[in-house]
């Protein structure tokens, strides 16, 4: 089946061969990387079917992020939990791999709200003692050697660099790899989510953490930098708020703290990537239209040249807040 044509029929017909029914309101959500949508079945409430980009992960991939879902959701963590049907919670329809998820009542999450974050901190620290007890081995590693070698192939061969700037774009991406390859010396790797951000995030007397697609053995502190923003004070408050909840469960290794910059400058590069490999699916133009101009590929040299200087600033340092 083509993936670009999920026709509300096909839909039906996939959700009623594992006993899901259609009511009313299918609606397609924000979603780029698979197609999501959200409808109201009368024997089942508000549901979320989401239909797995074909190619990308392989079915043993996401049966571990499911099993990984489930057992932190066993652990009293605030997850969104797929359905079961005969025991299994990864579905198949004509080639294309599925599942469906109770819809999350509930509103956005609030970066700067401090209440909100102190309590993310507290079930992303239960959701690591989840991760510590499971091996992931389907699931990638974070490993920048190779990740960061694949996005630069992607771009060289696959990004609409104009000539003029190719020369100064990958000399400063090179200088970027190296550096990250210097500079990213993780300690022990846990299971994490992978992709904590402010749309992965919703709030109802609590956190709820959505989206494990990006679930991966990586370092703790990956779950936790992009929740900073603003300048560094601003990233010193949030940080400690973060860790206040997050050491009330388990201990957190201020380590690790080191990898931020370089964690940021390998989002940095593999976002571009991203964007470059999925150019030919049709939402992407129309979601991104900046990307591939002369200007934005201006923009990532200097973005890149900077961010190459960050990784030898001192890191974010809890013993230097006041």
């Amino acid at each position: 089946m083509d993936y670009y044509q999920l026709t509300p029929d096909v839909i039906d017909d996939a959700l009623a061969s594992v006993g899901i029914y259609v009511d009313r309101g299918l609606m397609a959500l924000n979603s780029y990387e698979n197609r999501v949508y959200r409808f109201q079945s009368d024997g089942d409430g508000t549901l979320v079917a989401k239909f797995y980009r074909p190619g990308r992960w392989s079915r043993a991939r996401i049966e571990q992020e499911l099993a990984f879902v489930a057992a932190a959701a066993g652990q009293g963590v605030r997850v969104a939990e797929p359905l079961e049907r005969d025991g299994h919670s990864l579905f198949e329809f004509n080639g294309l791999l599925f599942s469906v998820w109770r819809s999350v009542p509930a509103r956005a999450f609030e970066p700067d709200n401090l209440e909100q974050l102190e309590a993310l901190g507290e079930q992303l620290a239960r959701l690591h003692c989840v991760g510590e007890t499971m091996t992931l081995d389907q699931r990638p590693v974070m490993d920048p050697a190779t990740e960061l070698a694949h996005s630069r192939r992607v771009l060289e061969q696959q990004a609409a660099i104009p000539a003029s700037l190719r020369d100064g774009f990958f000399s400063a991406l090179d200088q970027l790899i190296t550096g990250v390859n210097e500079h990213y010396r993780p300690g022990a790797l846990i299971g994490i989510h992978g992709d904590c951000h402010g749309g992965n995030l919703l709030w109802e007397r609590g956190p709820w953490l959505l989206d494990f697609d990006d679930c991966r053995r990586g370092p703790a502190v990956q779950d936790l930098w992009m929740m900073l923003s603003g300048d560094r004070r601003e990233q010193l408050l949030q940080l400690d708020t973060l860790l206040a909840g997050y050491e009330t469960v388990r201990e957190f290794n201020s380590a690790e703290l080191a990898l931020i910059e370089p964690l940021r400058a390998w989002r940095m590069i593999n976002y571009m990537a991203w964007l470059a490999a999925r150019w030919h699916d049709p939402a992407f133009p129309v979601a991104f239209p900046w990307f591939n101009t002369e200007d934005y590929w201006q923009q990532q040299v200097r973005t890149l040249t900077e961010q190459y200087q960050s990784l030898s600033a001192p890191p974010l340092s809890l013993t230097s807040w006041s």
